[in-house]
């Protein structure tokens, strides 16, 4: 069985129930999640050996987070105890045309300020095949990112493939340092890149030419981002593949969704689903990051990694909640073409 590392932060999440504004609410619904522990849970749900790691207050809160991820299969026993508090994302979820909003509540949680030398990375990865991390740890803080780039070198040192999801987010590079100064050496060491243009021009200053990739209506032109994905690879040569997700806004609630992957040679695409009854988009980036993961160590060819991905996120969008919790044959079957969604008796 394959082993795999990820390391992030898990937060509170929450939400008014159903499509309420925060100003209507007189409740939320609870919820726990992040980018990397939910590519944990999805890989545990496939049938992987899954490790999260991380720093969580020793409370009753932090204690909440670890349990849900137990139920889930997750390994929790690298996660290492301190900071004053759990971070807090408030989601408000859109509908139609109003779209979702995100309140982040999480500057001084464990990850917030944890430091380089904290974690013995070398213990942890010594028996690993895969490490993952996402430009959401490197945004929080210093010591984030310094704990982030330790990992990362010594995953290089010992041979495990290293894969990121870029996840540029605006509201939280608050501590004095721009992304293109930080994520550079932090991308250098990885052999599988997940990112879009945005990503591409807020990380690291680049602006592909001709990416026009969003048309009127969602429309999503796939062979335009083989621009950025191109330039990707010529900026971090040593990956092997850098890939994206297309997703083309209808609405709030109907989106188009689907994916390619650029392998130096060759653009992979996938099949293009109509996600026209959206229940929760948040974390449909890390059910298909989780589910490229799984098809890169499970198949032979990178179109069926590719199409598992897009498909396993696919049906993330209709799970409430921010982890994916969809089976692998559940996950076949709309690969095979069935997405008639028939009771299974």
């Amino acid at each position: 069985m394959k082993k795999i590392v990820t390391f992030g932060e898990i937060m509170l999440r929450l939400a008014p129930p159903g499509y309420k504004r925060f100003s209507q609410t007189y409740s939320f619904d609870v919820v726990y999640g992040g980018g990397e522990s939910n590519v944990a849970v999805s890989l545990a749900n496939y049938g992987m050996d899954s490790t999260f790691v991380s720093r969580i207050p020793q409370n009753d809160i932090g204690e909440c987070a670890i349990m849900e991820l137990r139920k889930r299969n997750v390994d929790t026993t690298k996660i290492i105890r301190g900071g004053e508090r759990l971070g807090i994302y408030f989601l408000e979820t859109g509908a139609v045309s109003r779209g979702s909003k995100v309140v982040y509540d999480r500057a001084h949680s464990g990850m917030d300020s944890i430091q380089a030398g904290m974690i013995d990375w070398e213990s942890i990865l010594k028996d690993a095949d895969w490490f993952h991390w996402t430009g959401i740890t490197p945004a929080l803080s210093q010591g984030a990112a310094d704990a982030c780039l330790e990992a990362i070198k010594m995953a290089n040192k010992l041979g495990v493939t290293v894969s990121t999801d870029l996840n540029y987010r605006k509201k939280l590079w608050k501590y004095g340092k721009e992304p293109n100064e930080v994520m550079p050496a932090l991308v250098e060491g990885c052999d599988i890149i997940l990112g879009n243009e945005e990503d591409a021009e807020k990380h690291f200053g680049l602006h592909p030419d001709g990416a026009d990739v969003t048309h009127g209506g969602g429309e999503v032109d796939a062979d335009s981002y083989q621009v950025v994905l191109k330039q990707l690879m010529e900026m971090f040569p040593r990956a092997k593949k850098v890939i994206t997700t297309l997703r083309g806004s209808i609405s709030a609630s109907h989106n188009s969704w689907s994916g390619v992957l650029w392998d130096g040679k060759t653009l992979f695409k996938a099949p293009t689903y109509q996600i026209t009854d959206i229940v929760d988009r948040v974390g449909g980036g890390d059910s298909f990051m989780a589910g490229l993961i799984y098809g890169l160590l499970t198949y032979e060819n990178d179109q069926d990694a590719l199409n598992y991905a897009v498909a396993a996120s696919c049906l993330k969008h209709t799970i409430k909640g921010d982890s994916n919790l969809v089976t692998v044959a559940e996950v076949e079957k709309l690969m095979s073409g069935d997405a008639s969604g028939r009771v299974s008796r």
